[in-house]
């Protein structure tokens, strides 16, 4: 996980010269770089490694899914045969 980068004194330069009062500017500055500094960023590899299994997972699963429809499809055809094939 990455840190947020965040310059506390151009925030607080940019609310003073917006009119914020320069101590609440920077009480604001430092809340604000507290909360950024408790928040946990995903990156986009990240996201990647955690993602991998899943989609491992889901691969798998497409093909069982697949290869159990095909298997369905051909008992099924099997019995209409044999059923076709059966005395009247």
């Amino acid at each position: 996980m990455t840190a947020i980068v965040f310059d506390t004194l151009k925030y607080a330069d940019r609310l003073e010269s917006a009119g914020i009062p320069r101590d609440q500017a920077k009480a604001e500055a430092e809340a604000l770089a507290d909360v950024l500094g408790t928040a946990e960023v995903v990156t986009r590899k990240d996201l990647q490694i955690e993602l991998a299994p899943i989609r491992a997972e889901l691969t798998l699963l497409k093909w069982m899914v697949g290869l159990s429809l095909a298997l369905s499809t051909g008992i099924l055809a099997l019995l209409a045969r044999i059923a076709f094939l059966l005395p009247r």
